[in-house]
């Protein structure tokens, strides 16, 4: 089998209990910002809503776009009420 190359590098003394502060100089971490937590239900709720709406704007926009398609409007309709009927 091969031996691995030697290398200069001193291996690291994992046994010593003293642990070494870092020598780098550095600044202090910046201070986090103040994450404002929203409601999830509240979001829910709102993400519900505008789901509904947009759903139901799409339905009104086919059914208008396949209505002019066919040549159909609902001035073409006329409802008649009785009003003697018991």
């Amino acid at each position: 089998m091969a031996r691995p190359l030697p290398t200069a590098k001193q291996s690291v003394n994992l046994t010593t209990p003293a642990v070494r502060g870092s020598r780098i100089r550095r600044d202090p971490p910046p201070v986090d910002k103040a994450v404002s937590l929203r409601d999830p239900e509240e979001y829910e709720r709102r993400m519900v809503v505008i789901g509904i709406a947009v759903f139901t704007v799409a339905l009104i926009a086919i059914l208008i776009g396949f209505s002019s398609i066919g040549s159909w409007s609902p001035r073409q309709h006329v409802i008649h009420l009785d009003a003697d009927r018991n």
